[in-house]
C-alpha cells in the first residue's frame, strides 16, 4: 500500500493494451485513482477494482499527478489541450503531468509549455515493456523533466514496474527511449536473421535459442521473444507500424544530431517491407517470417514448452 504520507489523488488517461495494466497496479497497491479513456467500455473494469470513472480529461484537473499513455500527437493535443482538455480547464490544473506516449519533441514542447502556463509540470516517462512485463512486475520506465516533479511522481512510477530511471530535464526521457526502440528493432532483426540460418543449417529452432539464451549473448530480450520465434506466436506486444513510427523519430533525431546510423537505416526499410506486405497488426518478431521467406525457408511451429524468462524461477 502507499503510505499515507505519500497519498496523492492520481488520475490516469489511456487505457489500452498497457494502459489498462498500468493503472491495475496503482489500483492494486491502493492508490486513489480516476480514470479517462475515450471509449468507456475500455476502461469499466477498472471501476470494479476501485477506480472513479469519468468522462472527460477536465474532470481530472482537480488531480494532483495525472498519467497519460495515448496513442499519438493528435490523441495527446486533444487530452491536454482540447475543449475538454485537462490544462484548459479555468482554475484547475494537475501539479505534475506524466506522459509515457511516444510523442514528437514538437508536441512535447508545445504542452510544456501549456503546463507551465496554468502550473503543471510535464514529465516524460517512456516505458520498456508490454502487458506481459508489466504483470511479471519488471516494466521499467525512463524519465525526464524537473526534478522536483520526479520526486514527487517517483513512488507512483515506482508501483509500475521494477523502477524509473531519472536521466536530465525536458525531453531526454524520449530520446532514450527512441534509442532504446531503435536498438529493440535493430536486434530482433538480428536475431531473426541467425535463427534462420541457424534453422536451415538443420537446427532446431528451439535448441539454437536455448543455446544462444545459456551464453553471453542471451539477454532478457532474447529469452523474451524466444517463445514467439519458437512456437510462431504473433500476437502482438508491439506492431511493426508502432516499431516504423520509432524508426522515423529515431532517424529524424539522427540527422538532427549528424549521426550516422546506417544500420538502424537498413532496419527502417526492413520494417517499411513488412507492412507493406501487409503485416499490420502482427507482433514484430513476424521479422523473422519475412526472413524465413526470403531465405526460401517454411517455418512450422514447433509446439515447445520454452520459456520467457520472466518469471523468478525463469531468472
Amino acid at each position: 500500500m502507499v503510505e499515507n504520507d505519500l497519498r496523492h489523488k492520481l488520475g490516469w488517461i489511456g487505457t489500452g493494451r498497457m494502459g489498462f495494466k498500468l493503472a491495475e497496479r496503482l489500483l492494486a497497491a491502493g492508490c486513489d485513482l480516476s480514470v479517462y479513456n475515450r471509449t468507456r467500455a475500455k476502461a469499466e473494469p477498472l471501476a470494479a477494482e476501485g477506480g472513479v470513472l469519468v468522462d472527460s480529461p477536465a474532470e481530472l484537473a482537480n488531480c494532483d499527478i495525472v498519467f497519460t499513455m495515448v496513442s499519438s500527437d493528435d490523441d495527446f493535443r486533444e487530452i491536454t489541450l482540447g475543449d475538454k482538455g485537462l490544462l484548459t480547464q479555468e482554475g484547475a490544473a494537475p501539479k505534475v503531468l506524466v506522459d509515457s506516449t511516444t510523442i514528437s519533441a514538437g508536441m512535447s514542447a508545445e504542452v510544456r509549455v501549456a503546463g507551465d502556463k496554468v502550473g503543471t509540470k510535464l514529465l516524460a516517462a517512456p516505458v520498456s515493456g508490454n502487458p506481459e512485463v508489466v504483470a511479471s512486475g519488471k516494466l521499467t520506465l525512463v524519465v525526464s523533466g524537473p526534478a522536483d516533479a520526479f520526486e514527487t511522481a517517483r513512488p507512483y512510477l515506482d508501483l509500475l514496474g521494477a523502477g524509473s530511471t531519472y536521466v536530465g530535464d525536458a525531453d531526454a526521457a524520449r530520446l532514450a527511449k527512441i534509442c532504446h526502440n531503435l536498438m529493440l528493432g535493430i536486434v530482433t532483426q538480428c536475431m531473426a536473421e541467425i535463427t534462420v540460418l541457424a534453422e536451415k543449417g538443420g537446427l532446431e529452432r528451439s535448441a539454437f535459442l536455448e543455446f544462444l539464451n545459456k551464453s553471453v549473448m542471451g539477454s532478457v530480450f532474447t529469452r523474451y521473444k524466444t517463445p514467439a520465434f519458437v512456437n510462431l506466436d504473433y500476437r502482438p506486444t508491439f506492431t511493426p507500424v508502432l516499431l516504423r513510427k520509432d524508426f522515423d523519430l529515431g532517424l529524424e533525431a539522427a540527422r538532427e544530431l549528424d549521426v550516422p546510423m546506417p544500420l538502424a537505416a537498413l532496419t527502417h526499410e526492413i520494417v517499411q517491407s513488412l507492412i507493406g506486405r501487409g503485416y499490420l497488426d502482427d507482433d514484430f518478431a513476424v521479422l523473422l517470417e519475412q526472413e524465413a521467406a526470403a531465405s526460401g525457408l517454411k517455418l512450422e511451429p514447433e509446439d515447445a514448452d520454452v520459456s520467457d524468462g520472466l518469471t523468478d524461477e525463469d531468472a
